[in-house]
């Protein structure tokens, strides 16, 4: 269900987010939630050593700030930054807290979203609790119904929170082996 449909236009705005264009930096307070109309986010950090974290891509009706909006540090962990040009619905705290008490349908969606939320959190933990690359992979994989999309080997290791060669040699000899499938950008699981 598209979130969005729920609401009147006039409850949200509407922010165009060209390609690698940053909506907000890591450390800024949150005072909204952000839908994904369209295009493709991520949220990242740097670490002291220069290297990229992504802590979370998202896509079409995905919401971010949801976790911060009503924290007791409502601060921004990472930059939320536009993959391809993006368009945001942005809500405000105040409008939000109006639609969660008089739309219980909106109510309901946002609940489920958090709930699912919870739950790719722990997916996450658990991935980044498996030392062994191979089955990282098949881990993650199985999270994602036995199949993975990305941009590139790069985007990938990320993903997997692994280095790009280790990710690279990983992903060939399993081909080799016949237990995935690569197309282009994408891996099956056998």
């Amino acid at each position: 269900m598209n979130i969005l449909s729920l609401l009147k236009p006039n409850q949200y705005q509407i922010k165009k987010l060209p390609k690698d264009r940053t909506l907000y930096h890591e450390g800024d307070t949150c005072k909204s939630i952000g839908i994904i109309v369209k295009g493709k986010i991520k949220i990242s950090s740097y670490l002291a050593s220069g290297n990229e974290i992504i802590f979370n891509q998202l896509v079409e009706n995905d919401i971010f700030g949801n976790n911060l909006i009503f924290s007791s540090s409502p601060y921004y962990k990472g930059d939320i930054i536009a993959i391809v040009d993006s368009e945001i619905a942005i809500i405000d705290r105040k409008e939000l807290l109006n639609i969660l008490t008089k739309n219980e349908q909106f109510l309901i969606e946002y609940l489920k979203i958090q709930s699912n939320f919870g739950k790719s959190l722990n997916d996450k933990i658990k991935l980044l609790s498996i030392s062994s690359a191979k089955e990282r992979l098949y881990y993650y994989l199985h999270t994602n119904n036995n199949e993975i999309g990305f941009d590139s080997i790069q985007d990938l290791s990320k993903q997997l929170h692994l280095s790009r060669e280790a990710t690279s040699r990983l992903v060939s000899k399993l081909v080799k082996q016949h237990k995935i499938l690569r197309i282009n950008n994408t891996i099956r699981l056998l």
